[in-house]
Formats: structure tokens, sequence, C-alpha cells
């Protein structure tokens, strides 16, 4: 037998071992094996095991055995991950790495365990308390008998006894009284405790119709197995996922459930949790090595039915895979941003696909490209669009920011006069607010009025012009959100030493001070990802404006879907219209799903919900068709743009990056990439040239693009994947593949 093996050293090969004869039996495609690689003793993982090789078998060095160090990864995951690499462009241990989180992969982290001392002869030990009841000699020994008849106990709790001494415990233990075990202990990965039960919730006619179509895709001989599930905000979507993820699991299959964000983890956990219990795991980037290493071994061994959390949850090890729920499937955090750059929704697809499972895709702002595979026939397209319990959307106002009264002298036109006075009114009356502005920091820019100087990144440029730094005021620093240098603040010009220094421009930090200063009486939180450094804090404030603790929330996109807040009546965008100026070709798309899902946050209760979009664009399409939550006509704009223009998802479309310190060896080499991909250009299939990207440097590292748009990219794909892996670049330059890329920036 021949194990095809790829090592833990990037070299996108499959390498051929003999399989002992005594572990024939034993090895399995997805299996840990130590081995000889070289001179060195190194890990792999078989990815096929077959009858012969295209080599001598007397060239072939076997295998030393099977790893006892580091977890195996499931057969089908193996089938996954060798399709990520070849669609993906990158190598096959890089997508291996993929489906193993690296506290598990590692073989370092191990699994945490205490000392249970416990009765293990409880007929003496009985007799032993009626021996010594009243003897003072024995007081200690009888206090960690009378402790330890109702159960085992670790040392920390048997040091609260009182008359408790290490001596008195060693001395039972010797007269074989006392035993002690280890227990394995699990680090828990929610912090929110015990979470009240919930039952099933009576469905609507638009709920019944969409659990219905589940039932079609979850049926072993299903034709098609992937519903977009379209539903308006607050239409009753999650309800549709718990109750289809209850039929899965009485079938005796498993559940996977991604969501977008890190921050809404903790509220969608505590759904499931309050429907499912503990039958539910967690798996996202914010866990401890121990908590990933913890949950992943339990889903596994098979302990859970759900796995929950953010896009590297679609690789949970689950057995008997029944459905996979992408919410709010829009979303471009979907995306991975290193090797393997795969977006999780698709991927997603893929793997319901390979194990006969069911795929929902959800959204109240689906992709262009979701909409187009339904339009094609390719998914389901079920249509939820009305809110639960009859309630009407919210009212949507527009506020022209370019009719606005010019601002005092040394005052700030942030807040229209209709928001101030919607927001006084809503807080007086003891209802909730969210204030969204999709830009953090205090200030875009800080400029000196004497000479003209602007703080900028000395390391990255746009559009040939320096990017600008961020001002922190609560930080006292000036950062540059591209490459994350951070240098202090000025407090005067470093060009003229003038302490006239004026900062423009308005970040989520500088919303909230100034909403403290518009709203005295009001209790203000602030999340974006500046303010929010660890679980503990997206849950500590969610928890206070669940409880009403807060009655203004100020936010970035993280506070923009998921969210359900029933005394949230106002939601407030400033600033409405700040995406349109990105040079992308999505920019429309994602104004109006951001515009669109934020407005779903009001109006989710009993009392009816406004929306006050301030913008100085309100003609533009997207802005006009998401006030009047018009996704069909926006989607009628937004397709017509793209197909004129040949965009996704009438094309496939790749980007190919380059970078480096010296432009000239950039532009050069991937003019080399193109006239060597130009053979594999087939009709229907375009391949500019390298052009400098719209970000052109970043971290001091020029940034050049070659973009690929066809229907059929197969072969030119493959072409693609051998040049990136496999030819070396010039010194100091840098090449990736970003196939289905979400943005070429």
């Amino acid at each position: 037998m021949i194990a095809k093996v790829v090592t833990d050293v990037s070299l996108d090969r499959e390498f051929d071992y003999l399989v002992p004869a005594e572990l024939e039996s034993a090895v399995r495609v997805g299996m840990s094996v130590d081995l000889r690689f070289g001179r060195s003793k190194r890990t792999g993982y078989v990815l096929a095991l077959a009858e012969q090789s295209s080599y001598p078998a007397e060239k072939l060095r076997p295998l030393d055995g099977i790893s006892t160090e580091r977890a195996h990864i499931p057969e089908n995951l193996i089938s996954l991950g060798r399709w990520m690499a070849e669609y993906y462009c990158c190598s096959q241990e890089q997508a291996i790495r993929t489906l193993l989180p690296s506290a598990v992969r590692s073989g370092k982290v191990r699994a945490k365990s205490r000392r249970i001392y416990y009765i293990c002869d409880r007929e003496g030990a009985e007799k032993f308390l009626a021996e010594n009841a009243d003897a003072a000699s024995a007081a200690q020994r009888c206090a960690v008998l009378r402790a330890l008849l109702p159960g085992g106990l670790a040392l920390e709790q048997l040091r609260l006894v009182p008359d408790f001494s290490r001596s008195s415990l060693s001395t039972l233990m010797n007269k074989a009284l006392v035993a002690v075990k280890e227990e394995l202990v699990r680090r828990e990965p929610w912090s929110e405790g015990e979470v009240l039960p919930d039952a099933p919730l009576e469905l609507n006619e638009d709920q019944k119709k969409a659990l219905a179509r589940v039932d079609e895709i979850i049926r072993p001989d299903a034709e098609k197995r992937v519903i977009l599930l379209h539903g308006v905000t607050n239409s009753g979507k999650t309800e549709v996922y718990l109750q289809a993820i209850a039929k899965v699991i009485g079938q005796g299959r498993t559940a996977i459930v991604l969501v977008p964000e890190i921050s809404l983890t903790p509220q969608t956990v505590r759904r499931f949790r309050a429907r499912f219990g503990d039958r539910l795991s967690v798996l996202h980037s914010r866990l401890s090595d121990g908590e990933r290493f913890d949950e992943w071994n339990r889903i596994n061994a098979g302990e859970v039915r759900i796995v929950v959390g953010a896009r590297s949850a679609l690789f949970a090890p689950v057995k008997n895979l029944g459905l996979v729920i992408v919410d709010e499937e829009h979303e471009s955090t979907y995306k991975q941003s290193e090797a393997p750059r795969y977006m999780a929704r698709d991927v997603a697809v893929m793997r319901g696909q390979m194990e006969k499972a069911g795929v929902i895709l959800g959204s109240a702002t689906p992709s262009a490209e979701s909409m187009y595979n339904a339009a094609c026939g390719k998914f389901i397209l079920c249509r939820m669009p009305r809110q639960v319990a009859g309630r009407p959307a919210p009212l949507m106002h527009v506020v022209d920011m370019r009719l606005q009264p010019a601002p005092e002298p040394g005052k700030s036109a942030v807040f229209s006069a209709e928001l101030l006075d919607a927001v006084r009114q809503r807080v007086e009356q003891g209802e909730q607010c969210i204030l969204f502005l999709n830009r953090r920091g205090y200030a875009r820019v800080m400029h000196c009025e004497q000479c003209g100087f602007d703080a900028c990144c000395p390391e990255c440029s746009r559009s040939n012009h320096p990017v600008n730094y961020v001002y922190s005021r609560s930080r006292a620093t000036l950062s540059c959100h591209l490459c994350g240098s951070v240098v202090s603040a000025y407090e005067k010009c470093p060009e003229c030493g003038s302490p006239d220094i004026r900062y423009s421009g308005t970040g989520t930090e500088k919303l909230e001070a100034m909403a403290r200063g518009a709203f005295s009486f009001a209790r203000i939180a602030r999340m974006d990802s500046d303010a929010m450094k660890s679980n503990e804090d997206y849950e500590e404030v969610l928890e206070r404006f669940r409880r009403g603790d807060v009655d203004i929330l100020i936010g970035t996109q993280m506070i923009a879907k998921g969210l359900h807040f029933p005394n949230v009546t106002l939601v407030g965008i400033i600033n409405a219209d700040q995406g349109l100026s990105m040079p992308d070709f999505r920019a429309p798309e994602r104004t109006f799903q951001l515009i669109t899902q934020v407005a779903g946050r009001a109006g989710r209760g009993n009392s009816p919900g406004e929306v006050i979009v301030q913008t100085r664009q309100p003609d533009n399409d997207a802005i006009a068709c998401a006030v009047n939550f018009d996704f069909d006509g926006f989607s009628e704009y937004d397709l017509e743009f793209r197909k004129m223009l040949d965009f996704p998802p009438f094309t496939r479309l790749i980007a190919v990056h380059f970078r480096g310190e010296d432009e000239e060896a950039v532009r050069s080499y991937g003019e080399e990439i193109v006239k060597a991909l130009s053979p594999y250009v087939l009709e229907g299939t375009s391949i500019s040239a390298p052009l400098p990207a719209p970000i052109e440097r970043i971290k001091g590292k020029f940034r050049y693009v070659v973009t690929i748009k066809g229907r059929k990219l197969k072969v030119l794909r493959q072409a693609l994947r051998i040049l990136a892996l496999h030819r070396v670049p010039p010194k100091g330059v840098e090449m990736y593949v970003d196939v289905d890329a979400q943005s070429i920036m």
C-alpha cells in the first residue's frame, strides 16, 4: 500500500511512502503520520491511498508510524481541502492547514485536567466515621470523608472544608479509603453562563413555506441543495434556521451555522443554546488556544450536534453533516484575506454538495452573485417579504446635508436638526437609539493652519497621494489604518512648530464625544474595533444595551446586522454616502446593503421604528433604493451596470497581485506573468496589463494588480496556480492570486 502524503513543508507536492504491513489496516486518508523527510523527522497528512507508485519500490521510504501527538483530519475535509487548493490557487499544504485550527495542528496544546479525590471504599469510610465520631485526633480525617461522601472533589474544593489538612488526606489514601483520578476539564468558550430554555415559535406563512423548502434540500435524493433565503430584516429568518436545525438533528445529522462577525457570535450562541442547550459548540478566532482545542475535539468526538462560529467554523469536523447555514451571506467578511483566499459562502456550497447536505444562504440584501445563481436555477429562491407579527417597516427620512445651515464657528455639522430632535425625543420616552458611522477613529486629517502640513503615513499612498494618519484622541496617537503604524499625536506642527493644528473629518470616537455633548442626559456606549479588544468587551456592551443600561449605541458595521433589540426605535445613519467614493464596482451594492441592514435594527419591538439617513447624495440610486426598501429595483440597476462593464456575476474575476519595494521590478514581473499566461487566454477571456492598485503602496511596498475576467477560467487558473506556486519571482517581489476577488483595492 502506498500513502500519498503532504508534509508540513510548503512544497505543493504529494510524496509517496510505503505503508508498513503492520499499519495497512490502520492507516486512513486524513491521518497524521510520522515520517522521514530528507534528513529530518517530520509530520505529514495522508491525502490518498494507492496500490502502486510511479516510483520504484526500492526508492520509497516507509512511514515511521501514525502520529499520536497530532489530530487526524476527517476524510471528507481532505476532499474539500484538495478542491480548495486547486480552485483558489494555493498550495495543498496551505489548504490542509486551513482545515485544522493551529491549536490542534501544532500538537503543543493539551487537554486540561485536574485531580479528583473520591471515596473508593464507601463501607470502610462509613465504618471509620462511626468509630471515630467523637475522637478529636481523627477530626480532620472525618471532615475530609464527610466532604467526599456526596461525590468527588478537587483539591481546591477540599481546601474550603473546615479542619482540612493535606496530611489527613494522605492518611486516608494510605488506608485505601480515598483514591485520586484524573478528570478532564472543559474550557468554556462562552461567559453568559446558564441560558433559560425556550420553545419553538409559531411560524407565519412565509416561515412555513421556507421551512417546507428546507425539507426538499435535506433529502438524500435532493436535486438542488442550496436555498437563497431572501428575508427582509426582522422577517424571522433565525426561527427558520432553528427549526430547520431541529429537523436535521431529528434525522441524526449535524449542522454548521456561520455568522459574518465575531461580535454576532455571542448573541447567536445565546439563542441557539436557549433552544438546543449545550449540544452546540462555538468556533472563532477570539477563543483561546485551549478553548479552541477543547471545542474542536468535542466536535471531532461527536459530542455536539451544532457548530456556530465565524468563517473558520465551516471546517468543523462534524460527522454526518445535514445542513450548513450561512447567515448574512452577502458579507465580504466571509472572504479570507490570506492564502487560501477562499469565500466561505462558496466553500459552504461545495461542502454541501460533497456531503449531500443542505445549504441555506440567508440575507435581507443578498449578494449579486447569489441572486444571479437563483435566477439561473442553481439555487432555490425563497422570499420572506414581511416582518414577523405584521410589523411595519421603519419610517425612512432622508436628510440632504447640503441644505443644512452652516454650523456655528468651532462646531461641526455632524448632527442634522432632525436627528438631534429625534434622538432627544426617543431617549426621553425611554427608548433606545443607534447611531451608525462606518469609520472609526476621532479625526481623519491632522492639518497645520500655518504651513499646510498634513500628517501622513510615509509608507502608504493611495491614488498617488500619501495616506492621512487617523487621529485617536483617547490614545493621543496617529495611526495608519492600512499598515498599522502608530506615532504619538503632535502637540505642534513638526514642520513649522506652530501649535495651530486642526483635526477634521469624523470617526466614531469623535461622534461619541459629540453625542455626549449634545445628549448629556443619555447613557452612551461605542462599539468599533478600536473600543472592542476582546470577546468580553462585545458581550459586556451588548448585555448593557440589552438590559437598557445604554440609551445610545454608536458604532461601525459591527452593529449594522444581526442584532435584535426590541426597544431600539431610532437609527441615525451618518454620512450614508461615504462608501460610494471607493474605486470599486461593488461600492453601490455595499452602500445599499449597509443602509438596509442598519435600518433593520429599528422597530423590531412593539413600537414603530424610524431611520434618519444623512447624506449629500440623496438622488444616488443605491441610497434612493435603500430608503425605499426597493431591493429588486436596486438589483436591476446594479446588475445592468455590471453586465455593461462585464463584472461578476456575469463573469469570473481573478486578481493577481504583485508587491515589492522596487516599483520597476514589481511591474516588470507582472508583465512577465501576463506574457506567460497569454497562451491560455481563451475567447471570451480578458487579461489586463499590470496596473497600479487603487492603494498603490502599503508599508513601503508598491502594489500592482492584473485582473482576469471570463466565464471559463479553469485552464487559465490551473496555469496561474503553477506560476504562482512554482515560479520563483525576483528577489524582493511577491505574487499572490485572489480567485473570485471581492475587491482589487
